[in-house]
């Protein structure tokens, strides 16, 4: 005996209008409107492509949908859209219809300082590209983690707390991470020696202590978990040391 089928599930081509649709495609991840597909799909036909290759195009990478009901409506919707283009009809966009979601522009490495200094432009550059390239930060990571034992090992000797620890550590990979990638040699470890008293010798350049002090000064005035002056001082004589020791630790080639 055969089943009758429900109709509800049957896929019907019918665009439901731009707000439908703008939900639709921001659910799926796109980041146009109803009004630019509808512009897309005219000059697609206009050009002889297929709807086929005109879906695609809809989205930078490739859709997610929260559920396969929310995939058949929204190709329902495009595809109803595209008979109305094809059979000539006017499409009128109702009010309401969402702005385009913009892009996310990725921050892009700032160039080396090689073979001169870091200027305060190239640290706050390379402060916003390690703070958005997560794969980069990780890199940078295992490589101060795998090469810098000198400097681990003088703030594991310091006795801090661990939130003064953290400060220290974390401050110290982000200079180590903008030294690298300012000076393409790279860096050697550093000297221990360095560590045990106050030295800038080769001086540090002014832009890479500002932004040290500028840290330190933050985590002074931190609401949640502010470092006591006592430790700030301790914390402080570490990452100066530090900082002069990863800048005398540069390969010369």
């Amino acid at each position: 005996m055969s089943r009758s089928r429900d109709k509800g599930d049957e896929f019907q081509r019918q665009f439901e209008g731009a707000p439908t649709l703008d939900g639709l495609l921001d659910l799926a991840g796109s980041s146009l409107n109803s009004a630019q597909v509808l512009e897309r799909m005219r000059e697609a036909l206009g050009q002889g492509v297929p709807v086929s290759d005109v879906i695609p195009s809809l989205f930078d990478e490739e859709p997610r949908f929260p559920s396969p009901d929310i995939a058949r409506r929204l190709y329902q919707n495009l595809l109803g859209l595209w008979d109305l283009v094809e059979e000539g009809k006017q499409v009128r966009m109702e009010d309401g219809a969402r702005p385009p979601r913009p892009k996310k522009v990725k921050a892009t490495a700032p160039a080396p300082f090689h073979p001169g200094v870091p200027t305060s432009e190239f640290v706050e550059g390379a402060w916003r590209y390690l703070e958005d390239d997560e794969k980069t930060r990780t890199r940078f990571t295992h490589a101060f983690e795998n090469r810098q034992d000198a400097l681990l090992g003088a703030l594991d000797a310091a006795a801090l707390t661990d939130e003064g620890y953290g400060v220290a550590r974390h401050l110290l990979l982000e200079l180590y991470a903008m030294l690298e990638l300012g000076w393409p040699p790279g860096l050697t470890s550093v000297n221990p020696a360095v560590l045990e008293a106050d030295t800038d010798a080769p001086p540090v350049p002014q832009p890479l202590k500002d932004y040290a002090d500028e840290a330190l000064f933050e985590a002074e005035q931190d609401e949640e978990q502010p470092l006591s002056s006592q430790e700030l001082e301790v914390v402080r004589r570490l990452v100066h040391r530090g900082l002069a020791a990863l800048w005398g630790a540069r390969k010369e080639r």
